[in-house]
């Protein structure tokens, strides 16, 4: 490829026209002249050089073929120079945000921390104390009273607090359906000694029951606010949390893997054998989930993530009691124990209920210009709903022939789990297991069919639909609605706050319990 420096080189000078005869020929002012349209031509040349260095991209190895020719070894000097620039910049990024994403896990175990050891603490107080108060209540009352003092007093230091506890918060709104698992993953247990005719009897109320509350739980929401008549704001934005990837589940099948088979060649590795069965169960589990919660929509409204989760442990508990001969029921017995000194996969994910119950306090603080707005719509509905939920279980119990002890494990069937097994340790000889799993099944009964049900009884103001639906199927139900409908989502999240708070400060009070044990016969 010849370059327009050897053109300017070695073509001969040609003078204009009407100045050619005054130059002779061979004279030896044309090749001054020449040397000096060299000297230009080799700073147009340095010029294109570097025009070519500039014009290509600083990360393509390759060089442009029409800068080969002009100086190879300069080209790639200044090519190396720009390529370690370039790989210096690169490396930087990486550090940078290598150290971001180190900063934001410590932010989140920090943020966390906090919140599961107040839990803790408050637990170890009120039994040290005999205090039949749910603690994590209590501790949700804390919260919520220290951020609205601050709020009016020092907003920035309020704002600041929200921030501080935003990780821990969308990491418990992100897993909040694995926390219900553990009663269903073991109501083989659970059922096994209650008789068919009950555990029929027991369906019927979960499913009546929950037509029931939503019902009167959205009624009496239209009905307050036709007499309010308050115009309807938006909410204020609600974070939501990150998708599930597939580092994470190849991650967790890893973990499974290892475990499983370390479980099987040395039973009592870790000192028991739910200790040792705790890895691979718990993978178990969060794999479940992170598959179901992947499904096709369609598939979800009928196979409901949770289900496809609870399965995924048993099939796992089933596989391990084959292969190690050591019975299923056995492995059920190691995944939910209920013994801190030696806990299970299920015990770790209900040792979460109550940061849960804490996070409300976060959740009612956040909305709580809507909290007062809509005050006479929500807190007549949710306690309406709450009482009606408790009293009418007690009737139907009866009614149909339930035995008292199941009826009384029942009761609290639309208030979320930590806050269910609470209140029915308020009253002697309640299954705690069937009160779990009951909860779960109305909360999946809530989300497969509280759309179309909701459609047909025709609520259309989403106050309406968001507080008959977490009155009514708590956690599960809201998830499923808000998934959908994001503007039911603030009062979904402050129906199931205020209803599993309502409920328990009810069945707190002895007249409420002596009541509803008298229904119940």
């Amino acid at each position: 490829m010849v370059t327009p420096s050897a053109i300017l080189q070695f073509t001969p000078f040609i003078a204009p026209h009407h100045h050619r005869s005054k130059i002779p020929a061979f004279s030896p002012k044309p090749k001054k002249i020449s040397s000096l349209f060299s000297v230009l031509a080799e700073k147009t040349s340095r010029n294109h050089e570097n025009s070519c260095l500039n014009s290509r991209p600083t990360n393509v190895l390759i060089p442009d073929s029409r800068c080969l020719l002009q100086n190879p070894h300069k080209l790639n000097q200044k090519r190396g120079i720009v390529l370690v620039k370039s790989m210096d910049s690169e490396s930087g990024l990486t550090s940078t945000s290598l150290t971001s994403t180190v900063v934001k896990l410590l932010h989140l175990v920090v943020s966390l921390g906090i919140i599961l050891a107040m839990d803790n603490l408050l637990k170890k107080a009120f039994v040290a104390a005999s205090i039949k108060f749910p603690s994590a209540l209590f501790g949700m009352f804390c919260i919520f009273t220290i951020l609205t003092v601050l709020d009016s007093t020092v907003p920035n230091a309020a704002t600041a607090l929200m921030n501080f506890f935003q990780p821990a918060l969308l990491f418990i709104q992100r897993w909040l359906p694995l926390f219900y698992v553990p009663s269903l993953v073991v109501l083989p247990l659970a059922v096994k000694d209650i008789p068919a005719a009950s555990g029929l009897k027991i369906l019927f109320i979960i499913v009546g029951g929950w037509l029931a509350s939503l019902s009167v739980a959205g009624y009496t929401a239209i009905a307050v606010r036709k007499m309010v008549n308050t115009e309807m704001i938006p909410a204020e934005p609600m974070a939501k949390p990150s998708p599930f990837s597939s580092v994470e589940l190849w991650a967790w099948s890893g973990i499974f893997l290892i475990s499983f088979v370390s479980a099987l060649l040395y039973p009592t590795v870790l000192g028991t054998n739910a200790r040792t069965c705790l890895p691979f169960l718990l993978a178990s589990t969060v794999i479940g989930y992170i598959v179901g919660s992947g499904l096709p929509f369609d598939v979800k409204k009928v196979f409901h993530p949770i289900i496809c989760c609870a399965l995924s442990a048993d099939l796992a508990a089933l596989a391990y009691a084959q292969l190690s001969r050591s019975g299923f029921n056995s492995v059920l017995g190691y995944y939910l124990t209920k013994a801190s000194s030696n806990p299970g996969a299920g015990d770790i994910l209900m040792g979460f209920l109550g940061s849960v119950i804490l996070s409300f306090a976060f959740s009612m603080f956040q909305q709580r210009k809507l909290v007062k707005r809509h005050a006479a719509e929500i807190f007549t509905s949710v306690i309406v709903a709450a009482v009606f939920s408790l009293y009418s279980t007690a009737l139907i119990g009866r009614l149909v022939g339930l035995e008292p002890s199941l009826t009384i494990s029942i009761l609290p069937r639309c208030i979320t789990v930590a806050l269910a097994l609470s209140i029915v340790s308020f009253f002697e000889g309640a299954n705690t297991s069937l009160t779990a799993a009951v909860v779960v099944v109305t909360g999946l009964v809530g989300a497969n069919f509280v759309q179309t049900t909701l459609d047909k009884l025709g609520f259309r103001d989403p106050i309406a639909r968001g507080i008959a639906t977490a009155s009514s199927a708590h956690g599960l139900g809201t998830a499923a609605l808000s998934a959908k409908e994001p503007e039911a989502l603030p009062f979904c999240a402050i129906a199931y706050a205020l209803t599993g708070i309502f409920g328990s400060l009810i069945c707190s009070v002895p007249a409420v319990r002596s009541s509803l044990l008298a229904i119940i016969g």
